[in-house]
């Protein structure tokens, strides 16, 4: 059996959802944290580097959170053929 095969669960998904809204989040307040003329150049480096690590880290949990769910979905198949 293939993966495209597997049943797809319905609704929404919400740790998805929930990463996306983190991401959003991420910019807001990185508008807000943005640095001003007088402060030090390195701050604009660590802010968009702590942005971006961030943003890679919550998709990379993203990325494990669907391998998960199609794990998961597979061995429920391979128990209703059993």
């Amino acid at each position: 059996m293939r993966y495209q095969d597997l049943p797809r669960p319905s609704g929404p998904d919400w740790k998805g959802i929930g990463y996306l809204v983190s991401i959003v989040s991420v910019f807001f307040l990185g508008v807000v944290a943005w640095p001003k003329p007088n402060e030090p150049s390195w701050h604009l480096a660590a802010l968009i580097g702590g942005m971006a690590t961030s943003i890679a880290g919550m998709g990379f949990r993203y990325m494990a959170h669907l391998q998960q769910q199609k794990e998961i979905r597979k061995a429920k198949s391979e128990a209703r053929r059993n």
